[in-house]
C-alpha cells in the first residue's frame, strides 16, 4: 500500500500538523497519565481503522514497559480483567467520543460520569482533548492511507 499523497513531506499539511502536534504536546505534558493516555490512543486508532496511529501507540506503549497482553486485549477490553477502572472509564468515553456519529445521543451521561470518578477536571480535559486530536490524527492517516509497519518508538520526537 503506497499513501495517495506525501502529506508529511508537504509544506501546508506541515503548517496543519504544527497545531494539531502542539494540541498532541499539551496533552502529553498534562496530568492524565500516559499509560491513559496511549490505551486511548490505540482503541481509537482501532475503531478508526487507522493502522499507521495502532501500529505507532501500540510501539510506543510496548516501549513505554506496557505489556504484550494488555496491548492485545485492548480491542476485547470489556471481557478483560487487566485494566483498572479508570483506564476501563477512559476507553469507554474513548469509544463513544470516536464513535459521536454512530450514536443519536452522542457520550452518554453514565459514561461521563463514569470518567468523572476517576479523573479530576484538568485530566477530562485532557482526555476530551486526546479524543478529539487522535481522530484527527485518523483521519488524516486513513484518507490519505497512510501505509503501517515501519514505525519505529521515538521517530516523531
Amino acid at each position: 500500500m503506497e499513501s495517495r499523497l506525501n502529506y508529511f513531506g508537504h509544506p501546508l499539511a506541515g503548517k496543519v500538523l504544527k497545531h494539531i502536534n502542539s494540541a498532541n504536546k499539551t496533552v502529553a505534558d498534562s496530568p492524565l497519565p500516559p499509560t491513559v493516555q496511549e490505551l486511548v490512543k490505540i482503541r481509537a486508532s482501532q475503531i478508526n481503522g487507522c493502522g499507521f496511529c495502532t501500529d505507532m501507540h501500540t510501539k510506543d506503549a510496548a516501549h513505554a514497559g506496557e505489556t504484550v497482553q494488555r496491548l492485545h486485549l485492548v480491542a476485547a477490553w470489556r471481557e478483560a480483567e487487566v485494566f483498572t477502572e479508570a483506564e476501563r472509564a477512559a476507553l469507554e468515553l474513548a469509544e463513544q467520543g470516536t464513535r459521536i456519529a454512530d450514536a443519536a445521543g452522542g457520550v452518554t451521561d453514565e459514561a461521563w460520569a463514569d470518567a468523572a470518578k476517576h479523573f479530576d477536571e484538568d485530566q477530562l480535559i485532557a482526555l476530551i482533548s486526546l479524543i478529539a486530536v487522535i481522530n484527527a490524527y485518523n483521519r488524516i492517516n486513513v484518507i490519505n492511507q497512510q501505509p503501517a509497519g515501519d514505525y519505529q518508538p521515538g521517530q516523531f520526537g
